[in-house]
């Protein structure tokens, strides 16, 4: 493990411990990298499922009954969840790996602050993510979003 990858780990739990409402979504590329955070979160105390193609459609649905329910406040997941798939009351979407582009980022995003609630939307950014840099940058200026130093 990087030292570039433990800090976003440890970015990641700050993110959630600071949750007042506790539901969020982690947004990964691969579904190996979703078991190794949801690892991660569950050693450290949080109430994580995973959702990625490697389950079957049995095992996504009891994860997303799961949620449903509030058994698992945090989902780990990959695009599979993006598109599709109504998960009530999201208020928090963590790009833990930055969508290989825009289109995806989007559909990520929108997870949350749906029906007229608020959400907020973080993603971690790492040199390996250049790529997407400049057109992440034009989408938040756009859309009149803040975009950090």
């Amino acid at each position: 493990m990087t030292k570039e990858s433990r800090e976003v780990q440890q970015s990641c739990i700050d993110c959630l411990m600071n949750l007042e409402i506790r539901l969020a979504i982690v947004f990964v590329n691969t579904k190996k990298n979703a078991n190794m955070v949801a690892k991660n979160l569950d050693k450290n105390g949080y109430r994580v499922t995973t959702l990625h193609g490697g389950k079957s459609r049995e095992r996504r649905e009891i994860s997303l009954e799961g949620l449903r329910t509030k058994r698992y406040n945090d989902l780990v997941a990959t695009d599979v969840a993006s598109r599709g798939i109504d998960i009530p009351d999201v208020a928090h979407v963590i790009n833990y790996d930055m969508p290989r582009n825009i289109e995806m980022y989007t559909h990520r995003i929108v997870r949350t602050g749906r029906a007229g609630k608020t959400g907020v939307a973080t993603t971690f950014l790492t040199l390996g993510d250049t790529d997407v840099f400049y057109d992440l940058m034009q989408m938040l200026i756009q859309s009149n979003s803040s975009v950090p130093p």
